[in-house]
């Protein structure tokens, strides 16, 4: 819920002074990172004391979905991020979310490891934008989001192969 929480004072910050204010950059990069510490230590926690909750199992990925979104759509309309990384990013986790939907009668696919760099990887690199980092450094936002995207598209492709394979096994075993 923190994360949730945490997107409208992000977006406020960000947008603080047409979003070129240092300070608030600063600010707008420090909710960034804070939310997106507290999906980490949320999911350690609720492993380490089973805690998961089906509660949990829906909010979380909302959560970060909202917070990542919120990031790059904003990032593009501010003009620092083109438009076409916010749109494939976004269509893949929508892409995902709707097979999850599909799926779910036959069962869970669970996070895979691409997909976990993959959070992490954009992660990184919406931070990377977020920060007024010096000249010298302008390459870590661009190489670190062109990597995002490829394992965005990359995990995507995984996960909807991995979806046809789960529900064509469920079939298969109803057909019996």
């Amino acid at each position: 819920m923190t994360r949730l929480v945490l997107v409208p004072v992000f977006l406020m910050a960000l947008f603080a002074e047409d979003g070129t204010d240092t300070t608030w950059r600063l600010v707008a990069f420090a909710v960034f990172a804070l939310a997106s510490i507290t999906d980490h230590v949320d999911g350690m926690l609720a492993r380490k004391h089973g805690l998961i909750t089906d509660f949990g199992k829906i909010v979380d990925p909302i959560a970060d979905k909202a917070l990542t979104g919120a990031a790059l759509v904003g990032l593009s309309v501010l003009g620092e991020l083109p438009w076409w990384i916010t749109l494939v990013i976004a269509f893949r986790e929508v892409a995902v979310t709707l097979l999850r939907f599909w799926v779910i009668r036959h069962g869970v696919i669970p996070a895979s490891r691409g997909g976990k760099l993959k959070t992490l990887t954009q992660i990184f690199a919406l931070g990377a934008f977020l920060l007024p980092l010096p000249s010298w450094l302008a390459l870590v936002p661009w190489a670190s989001m062109y990597l995002a995207v490829v394992l965005t598209v990359v995990t995507g492709v995984d996960y909807v192969i991995r979806a046809v394979r789960l529900r064509a096994m469920g079939l298969r075993t109803i057909a019996q």
